[in-house]
């Protein structure tokens, strides 16, 4: 594993924290522990996304889906089976997980689903209308009222 010092980077940005925590997580994360649940990542429109997870033998009350902390957290418990059952084969992981997908500013969650085995959260973007851009008219230099005279009618 690579190890990177992002101290420089503190000290000589003002106002990227965001980013600079953002490579903090990305770097400190252990990749091998992020293989459960499989999922996907769609763009559904210009500013709408999906995010599909696998969760083959969870029901809706197993699982949760929160938001904390400009965070999606989406997390799954399986009530322990009583049943005296023996297994041939036992390929179907209903282990508990926890999932977090950080979310860009001004990302909201508009729902979720839970059908055929795949959990899917949508996502819309909403930019504030102040954050848009706008179009700024330019003002003539002359004002519209004031009388031209026809270079030709001088001469």
């Amino acid at each position: 594993m690579r190890n990177f010092d992002l101290t420089p980077l503190y000290r000589a940005t003002v106002g990227f924290d965001q980013i600079a925590d953002l490579m903090d997580r990305v770097l400190a994360s252990d990749v091998g522990n992020q293989t459960y649940p499989p999922y996907n990542i769609e763009k559904t429109d210009e500013d709408a996304y999906r995010i599909s997870i696998a969760v083959a033998g969870f029901s809706d009350e197993d699982l949760s889906v929160e938001v904390k902390d400009r965070a999606l957290v989406v997390s799954a418990r399986k009530v322990e089976d009583t049943t005296d059952r023996t297994y041939l084969h036992r390929g179907i992981a209903t282990r508990a997980f926890e999932r977090r997908f950080h979310l860009a500013d001004h990302v909201k969650v508009t729902g979720a689903s839970h059908e055929d085995g795949m959990l899917h959260i949508d996502l819309q973007r909403e930019v504030p209308e102040a954050l848009k851009p706008r179009r700024i008219e330019i003002a003539s230099s002359l004002p519209a009222d004031k009388d031209v005279v026809d270079a030709k009618a001088v001469n």
